[in-house]
């Protein structure tokens, strides 16, 4: 139970949670949220300026924003690093104040439990500083932690290597090959960085426990040699958006009408096309997409997000009158919406963890299309592991539009339907009682609870 007595009456143990402000990890955050609050916690977001999630979305959540100093920084992809150190040093001060102001205030012979994003790691100075207990949530999957570990210790071995070796298997870690390790470069200017940064953001320091948007029957290996090492307790409680409220965690604004297109066609028929809020392609790829997407002639519902392409981001010329009403293309969509919808029959995606977890819980089967970090590393495990996707080869519209086919209408695609249900099916029973995800929930509220 979460709820305990104190001074004769039941008060709720306070969480404060500390999200990493884009969009794949505020997302499991606040489904997390959502989560321990109808388990009888208080939650509190306390969040970055950037990126500010809307309280208004989830009202059964109290929020706080900390000062992060990034007003008028450069937030662009290149500069990702030195925003997340330069975030991690301007909040320190602004979490420390908020604290010490809510202890004093609420009076608790407890004191608030943190669960913080990894990424933002300056929550353990502050957390040893007030002597505040802190749980580490990886919002990512346990498959890339495992690999990511593995690299660093293998790396005098492994950098650098030459572009003829990128099909090659990476050693000991089967099926993966060098493409896709999880880092977003070979340049080796760049690698000392991402290594540091990696190594940094992975060191779990004083935290108690680890929060997992994952399930053990999906990823029981990793989770296993993670465990062995980090020497801490896991709780593997996913895939959380099966558990949140209903409220959208988007931070862009759903174009909703896009389901009435959905409610048009006919069971199973639609590809639905996103590669995410963060990735960015190249307007090359774009224009091959589009041709390869017209030339499957199947019917699709298509993500093009503003500032998603490098260079122009116009479709190609006659794209739109070509397809005519077969296609829907819009700047953001109710994924969980869409992926839940009956005549969504694929999902060409980028494999970041959340839509993969979304992806297979509603029995979808994918084409990979992925970029950077874990997700060439989920793709792998999609295709190759739990086999419930095809890997994209290259955007090239022959390739692209034989692949669409392979998934849609063709034998591989009706195999790859029926594992990808099995996978489901599997998930869902681990969620009810008796099942591993069910379980790990009930600990993890104990646990909590029990934390001096």
């Amino acid at each position: 139970m979460a709820m305990k007595k104190q001074g004769g009456g039941d008060k709720r143990r306070r969480v404060v949670l500390v999200p990493y402000p884009f969009q794949g990890h505020i997302t499991p955050m606040l489904q997390l949220g959502s989560i321990l609050q109808s388990r009888g916690f208080s939650v509190t977001v306390s969040h970055p300026q950037y990126n500010s999630p809307p309280p208004s979305a989830h009202p059964e959540l109290e929020f706080h924003s900390l000062y992060d100093g990034l007003a008028g920084y450069d937030m662009s992809f290149h500069n990702l690093l030195a925003a997340i150190y330069a975030m991690n040093e301007n909040c320190r001060a602004s979490l420390d104040e908020y604290l010490v102001q809510l202890m004093e205030k609420e009076e608790e012979e407890e004191k608030p439990v943190i669960i913080y994003d990894n990424i933002m790691f300056f929550v353990d100075a502050v957390a040893t500083h007030l002597k505040i207990p802190t749980i580490v949530l990886r919002p990512f999957s346990a498959i890339y932690l495992h690999s990511l570990l593995s690299v660093l210790q293998q790396s005098d071995a492994i950098f650098p290597f030459q572009d003829d070796s990128i099909l090659e298997p990476l050693p000991d870690l089967h099926p993966l090959r060098f493409k896709d390790l999880p880092f977003p470069t070979i340049n080796n200017d760049v690698l000392e960085p991402v290594v540091e940064f990696s190594v940094r953001s992975n060191d779990i320091r004083s935290s108690v426990a680890c929060i997992w948007n994952s399930l053990e029957e999906l990823e029981h290996s990793a989770l296993s040699k993670l465990q062995q090492r980090y020497k801490v307790p896991f709780f593997p409680i996913g895939p959380f958006h099966k558990r949140a409220s209903d409220s959208s965690t988007s931070l862009l604004e759903e174009d909703t009408s896009c389901l009435e297109w959905l409610d048009r066609q006919a069971p199973g028929s639609v590809l639905y096309i996103s590669i995410g809020s963060l990735v960015n392609i190249s307007e090359k790829d774009l224009v091959e997409t589009a041709w390869g997407l017209a030339n499957s002639e199947q019917p699709f519902l298509w993500v093009v997000r503003p500032g998603s392409v490098n260079g122009c981001d116009q479709l190609p010329e006659d794209f739109e009158r070509v397809i005519g009403d077969r296609g829907r293309i819009v700047k953001w969509a109710p994924q969980r919406s869409v992926l839940s919808h009956r005549a969504v029959g694929g999902f060409m995606s980028h494999c970041g963890w959340n839509s993969t977890l979304e992806s297979i819980s509603e029995g979808v089967p994918m084409i990979c299309t992925p970029v950077i970090s874990d997700q060439p590393v989920n793709a792998r495990y999609i295709s190759q592991v739990w086999k419930v996707g095809l890997e994209l080869e290259k955007a090239e519209r022959g390739v692209v539009e034989t692949t669409i086919r392979k998934l849609m209408v063709g034998s591989e695609g009706r195999e790859l339907r029926k594992r990808v249900v099995d996978l489901k099916l599997k998930l869902e029973s681990c969620m009810q009682k008796g099942g591993s995800s069910y379980q790990a929930l009930d600990e993890l509220v104990e646990f909590i609870s029990s934390l001096p």
